[in-house]
C-alpha cells in the first residue's frame, strides 16, 4: 500500500509518520505539505501515487478539497487528528503516529 502523510508545511508531523513507516514492510510512504511554504509541496503527482492519504487535521484535507477539487473525490484520505503540539520524531507523536496508523493498515 502506497501511503501519503500531509501536513502543513511538512516540517515535524508529517515526516514523522514518514520516518516511522518507512522501513515498514507492508507500506511505501512518503510525506508532503499543503501550504505553499511547506518543504516537499504535495502535488497531483503524489496524490495520484497513493492509496491512502493521512493528513493530520480536518483543515489538511479542506485544503486538499481547494487545491485539487478534480481529484480529491476519488482519494481515500483518513484524517489522523494529531495535534500540532510536537517536534520531529518525539517520543509522544510517534505513539500518536502509531495509536491512529495501525488500526488503517489491520
Amino acid at each position: 500500500m502506497n501511503m501519503l502523510f500531509l501536513y502543513s508545511r511538512n516540517q515535524w508531523r508529517s515526516p514523522t509518520a514518514e520516518a516511522v513507516y518507512q522501513n515498514d514492510p507492508r507500506v511505501e510512504v512518503r510525506s508532503a505539505g499543503v501550504s505553499a511554504s511547506a518543504r516537499q509541496r504535495v502535488t497531483e503527482k503524489l496524490l495520484l501515487w497513493a492509496d491512502r492519504v493521512l493528513v493530520m487535521e480536518h483543515e489538511h484535507k479542506r485544503r486538499l478539497r481547494d487545491q485539487f477539487p478534480d481529484i480529491v473525490h476519488d482519494l481515500r484520505i483518513d484524517v489522523l487528528d494529531i495535534p500540532d503540539e510536537y517536534s520531529f520524531m518525539a517520543p509522544e507523536l510517534i505513539i500518536l503516529i502509531r495509536e491512529r496508523v495501525e488500526p488503517l493498515l489491520a
